[in-house]
């Protein structure tokens, strides 16, 4: 067994601790998710919905305890309210559509023959939560593999050590068996074994590139399904027909919420030429008016990074840009500790020979370059081995989709960034990963198809 440990990036203290599962006892809590899989597909489609939406509501009634809770272990400022309305929609969203989902699809029938698609459910799902938004991503396999029938094994990041236990409690207050939803800690070698020994039908993971490789090594010659979603370079691209205050209004905050910590934050932005200065200074003016500090502090709007190791990365890409001849616009906070609490950074002059232009940053930094149009930006913005989103800046919804159509990403947004709708497949392409999450997508992912061909006995 091995001691986890969740440092909390306020202070560098140890803020909880829990023993991973022996790898017999993994087995055994994946034997017992199995079992009693069967008995949960059994259940009515509208009760597993019920028991999923109560859990859902039972996370809800912690908020208070969550909310700081989260600050202590990621670093996040209570003043943003954690994350329940954002694990609400999503499962109740996804609620909403079971029943159209899992439809039967009808083949046809006639006097002789009766066809027809049936969903059914994987079996065992694991889910592999990241710490950056823990409740959301969490549910956004949870909920569906849930409501579709299967069990669920959780296993979250360290950083944030608390979050299955809560989902657990909530959920099996809510009626949900404990078997059905299991939280559990585990290493990377029990992980990997028991990936190995086909313990699971389908393991959902989010996290690094290296993570998602360790995956599918372990996953290897098993035919297990897997949905990645691994890391991110998202750009942004404003064109000279764009509203530039809302454009660096939204870019900017894509780039630094959560200390820059999102999976499909904003990481490079393209601005036409025309407008590059403008947009510079009003980008420059939001991040000077931020307030980094102590994230139980209401006043705070910038929390630390959830560890200085992560922030150490970025400090590094960002010293490397400037000796390369970047442009550095925002002085040093008072409040940087060379630690985890880390200055924004707004930096011009780059070029995607540095890192912080082409490497996943996941800090509160971001690189502007100027370009003379759409060729140009599609051209930069699919320099890159990472595919989440796009956010595209131009008053027509037209010329949005044209370009879209061209850049190799997983989602195009236009006018708007940094959000996840629970109605579209949350998917990548390229080293982001593979599969797709939400939407009705997500529950294919979560099922398999069945096809029944049924010849009726004639006289």
């Amino acid at each position: 067994m091995t001691t986890l440990r969740c440092i909390s990036p306020i202070d560098g203290s140890v803020f909880a601790t829990r023993e991973t599962l022996s790898a017999q006892a993994a087995q055994a809590a994946a034997g017992r998710a199995r079992a009693a899989q069967p008995g949960w597909a059994a259940r009515p489609l509208q009760e597993r919905i019920e028991l999923v939406l109560a859990g859902v509501a039972a996370v809800g009634a912690m908020n208070d305890e969550i909310v700081p809770e989260l600050a202590r272990m990621m670093g996040r400022p209570i003043r943003y309210g954690g994350e329940f309305r954002g694990f609400d929609e999503r499962a109740q969203h996804m609620a909403a559509i079971a029943r159209g989902a899992l439809a039967d699809i009808d083949v046809g029938e006639d006097a002789t023959f009766k066809r027809y698609i049936r969903r059914v459910p994987q079996g065992v799902v694991f889910v592999v939560a990241p710490w950056n938004y823990p409740y959301m991503t969490a549910i956004n396999t949870v909920a569906p593999a849930l409501i579709a029938g299967n069990t669920v094994m959780l296993k979250h990041a360290t950083q944030t050590l608390l979050v299955g236990e809560r989902m657990a409690q909530a959920f099996h207050s809510a009626g949900v068996p404990e078997d059905v939803f299991q939280n559990v800690f585990l290493d990377h070698d029990t992980t990997a074994g028991l990936i190995a020994a086909r313990a699971f039908d389908f393991v959902n993971f989010t996290g690094s590139v290296a993570g998602g490789q360790a995956m599918e090594r372990a996953a290897a010659g098993t035919f297990t399904g897997l949905g990645l979603e691994l890391g991110g370079k998202d750009p942004g691209y404003v064109a000279e027909d764009a509203d530039i205050g809302a454009a660096a209004e939204t870019l900017i905050d894509a780039a630094m919420f959560n200390s820059g910590q999102c999976c499909c934050g904003i990481e490079r932005i393209y601005v036409h030429e025309r407008h590059f200065d403008d947009f510079v200074a009003r980008s420059v003016a939001i991040v000077q008016g931020y307030r980094l500090g102590d994230p139980l502090d209401p006043e705070t709007t910038l929390g630390p990074m959830a560890s200085s190791r992560f922030a150490a990365e970025v400090r590094a890409q960002t010293a490397e840009a400037v000796a390369a001849g970047a442009m550095a616009h925002i002085p040093t906070f008072a409040q940087d500790d060379g630690g985890a609490y880390l200055s924004p950074q707004i930096l011009t002059r780059v070029s995607h020979e540095m890192r912080v232009m082409r490497d996943e940053s996941f800090g509160p930094v971001v690189g502007i370059m100027a370009v003379s149009g759409d060729d140009e930006a599609i051209a930069l913005m699919n320099d890159s081995e990472f595919g989440l989103t796009a956010s595209i800046w131009t008053a027509d919804p037209d010329r949005a989709a044209r370009i879209g159509d061209r850049v190799e990403t997983g989602t195009v947004f236009m006018n708007r960034a940094d959000y996840l709708d629970p109605g579209l497949c949350w998917t990548g392409c390229k080293n982001t990963g593979r599969g797709g999450a939400l939407s009705q997508i997500g529950y294919h992912n979560l099922t398999r198809p069945k096809s029944y061909h049924l010849k009726k006995v004639t006289s």
